[in-house]
């Protein structure tokens, strides 16, 4: 029996370097990551592996790799308070859905495509920025990150504890 073919669209050094930065961020204190809509499951598996953290994979698709813990649904913003970060490396249409856990938990949002309001044409930057007045409005503290991987879809938005 041979190995899954690993697809992956994009940059693939994103999942390194993401959670490369978890990490760097966070040490140890944080446990259980929710990866939401990370499909394969890369990123989760490196935080497990390299990092030693909880992560799992919260995804619709159902197709996280072998050895890669997962649960197969929806997510959504009530699911926050059972983990200590919530991560959405680009998480298409789960988009909104990690900017509201803010109301529960930390987030990692690196957004990729315009989920959060289809009312207008937003491009990369305009995403973040409208994102960003999103926590602003609600009084909770954020900032963004450039990440080094590939563009447009390199820009990051961090809440809670600031550094």
């Amino acid at each position: 029996m041979g190995r899954r073919q690993i697809r992956c669209h994009g940059d693939e050094g994103r999942f390194e370097v993401v959670a490369q930065y978890i990490y760097q961020r966070y040490g140890d204190s944080i446990e259980y990551i929710a990866d939401v809509a990370g499909g394969q499951g890369l990123l989760s598996r490196i935080l497990n592996k390299k990092y030693n953290y909880s992560a799992e994979v919260i995804d619709p698709r159902g197709n996280t790799l072998t050895g890669v813990p997962s649960k197969q649904a929806d997510y959504a913003p009530e699911m926050a308070p059972f983990y200590d970060l919530i991560v959405g490396l680009h998480p298409d249409a789960a988009t909104r859905a990690v900017a509201q856990s803010a109301l529960y938990r930390p987030v990692l949002l690196v957004p990729c495509c315009n989920e959060w309001d289809k009312s207008q044409k937003l491009g990369s930057r305009e995403l973040v920025q409208s994102i960003v007045d999103y926590f602003n409005n609600l009084g909770i503290p954020n900032e963004t990150v450039e990440f080094d991987i590939k563009k447009p879809k390199n820009i990051g938005i961090i809440t809670g504890a600031l550094s």
